[in-house]
């Protein structure tokens, strides 16, 4: 997988619950910029989530006592900024003090946004300030292009929720978006690391094209934006929405290509793409709706495969290699075994979209989502960097009430209301499957035979209580593993 191929506007924003017929916040109606805060979460949303847990309301309690209990979110946390971060193989990895600040910018500014304790908003600007004044460059193998995904998108949104702090440095937090994660994120669009089109699973795509869309918005750019969401709509890579969901059945679901992998990349695919249609949202732009709502469609069955249901899989057959150097091709037949222990922070804020914001049926993510409540962030989902993949707290930032917005168009009819899915197959998959892999990033690819580690690292499956991962039958992979 060429592994080594290289070393405010807020009020106005989206999630006050305008409908399909008024998308557009009015500073974007009148095309003189973006919502801010505006990533994430609206000021909107951040009012909510205040007046909710000032209230004492359910969950949103819940999900605030995870957060507080987080030792990420306390005012107590000090940053270790490094001017080169490295990711992968062959090369001094330090990806790990940058994802805990970040994780440690993000919680702490949240909870200020919920408590009002100017002590967290000050570490958070503190921690995010001492980044942008050192980091120059992310370097590595390939993996190099996930972490300035990953924590591109991340950074973006930490400093989104202090962007008016008066002691934040704005103007070179943007100019790390600009010139360190966001360069290697649309490159890696554009080339895919010199690799053959669809070398690279969906998540490799998704990771970039978050970033590419947080570092439009968090900068002003209209033209960055543009990028993220033709590519969201019509990429040529396996992350764009008809590549990574290609095959809708008539009962409503439809195939998570990489569900043929295993479920840990599944579920962090949703969650990436999860985490582009709320970013898009909030300026107005609907991915969630696009396509006849075609990412509920992927969405629900991966909810229901990973709640331990049977769901059908077309075979598909993809190329690997690099241009002009190895050539390869792998296989993957089947839906791969799964655990329905394993989970991620990545279900409320795609449930509460679909069924409170638009009031459609989403039954097997409702229920998902429900397994997985209060939602924790980094930090309470195993040590290693799996667990840092998505920011969660969706229990406590994206609960919310049924919208009533005269605005909001009829419901749709429910895409995805049929109780199973046809034509169910023995699981099966690309390679042999094992027990969940300590210390290995969903979003890594390598050489190991071992796949379909647990999302969140560190969480173990108990004995003879769970639908365990089944051992399938290794595909020839042509090239390097």
């Amino acid at each position: 997988m060429l592994k080594a191929t290289g070393a405010a506007a807020g009020a106005a924003g989206i999630g006050a619950g305008v409908g399909a017929t008024a998308l557009a916040s009015p500073a974007l109606a009148a095309g003189s910029g973006f919502a801010h805060p505006g990533l994430l979460h609206t000021r909107t949303d951040l009012d909510r989530m205040a007046a909710k847990v000032k209230a004492g309301a359910r969950p949103y309690t819940a999900g605030f006592a995870k957060l507080t209990a987080n030792r990420h979110a306390q005012s107590s946390w000090r940053a270790n900024p490094q001017a080169t971060v490295y990711r992968g193989a062959g090369s001094p990895q330090s990806y790990a003090v940058l994802y805990n600040d970040i994780h440690a910018a993000y919680q702490n500014a949240l909870r200020y946004h919920v408590s009002g304790e100017t002590a967290h908003a000050d570490t958070a600007v503190a921690i995010l300030n001492a980044w942008s004044g050192k980091l120059t460059s992310i370097q590595g193998s390939a993996d190099r292009f996930l972490a300035a995904g990953l924590y591109g998108y991340q950074f973006a949104n930490a400093a989104e929720l202090v962007r008016d702090h008066g002691d934040f440095a704005l103007g070179r937090a943007q100019e790390v978006m600009r010139n360190v994660f966001h360069p290697l994120s649309d490159s890696f669009l554009s080339d895919h690391n010199g690799a053959v089109i669809t070398n690279y699973w969906p998540n490799w795509d998704l990771t970039a094209i978050a970033c590419v869309l947080a570092t439009g918005i968090f900068c002003d750019d209209r033209a960055v934006v543009d990028r993220a969401v033709e590519y969201f709509k019509h990429g040529d890579g396996m992350g764009s929405v008809k590549h990574a969901i290609p095959v809708v059945h008539e009962d409503g679901l439809a195939e998570w290509v990489e569900s043929g992998r295993d479920q840990g990349h599944s579920l962090l695919g949703v969650g990436l793409m999860g985490t582009v249609c709320e970013m898009a949202w909030n300026q107005g732009i609907d991915l969630y709706g696009y396509d006849d709502s075609r990412f509920l469609k992927g969405a629900q069955y991966v909810a229901k495969w990973s709640l331990g249901g049977d769901v059908p899989y077309t075979a598909n057959t993809r190329k690997k290699g690099a241009i002009g150097g190895w050539s390869g091709s792998e296989t993957a037949a089947e839906a791969a075994g799964v655990d329905p222990a394993m989970t991620r922070p990545v279900w409320a804020m795609i449930a509460n979209h679909y069924t409170k914001r638009r009031g459609m049926s989403a039954s097997y993510v409702t229920r998902a989502a429900a397994k997985a409540a209060p939602e924790g962030g980094g930090g309470d989902y195993g040590p290693n960097s799996g667990g840092y993949d998505q920011l969660g707290f969706g229990t406590l930032a994206f609960t919310r009430d049924r919208d009533r917005d005269p605005m909001d168009v009829a419901p749709s009819a429910d895409p995805t209301g049929a109780a199973s899915g046809g034509g169910a197959r023995p699981q099966g998959g690309v390679s042999a499957s094992a027990s969940p892999a300590a210390g290995r990033d969903l979003a890594a690819t390598g050489a190991e035979g071992v796949v379909g580690w647990a999302a969140a690292a560190g969480v173990s499956a108990v004995a003879g209580g769970l639908l365990m991962l089944r051992r399938r039958g290794r595909v020839r992979r042509g090239g390097a593993e």
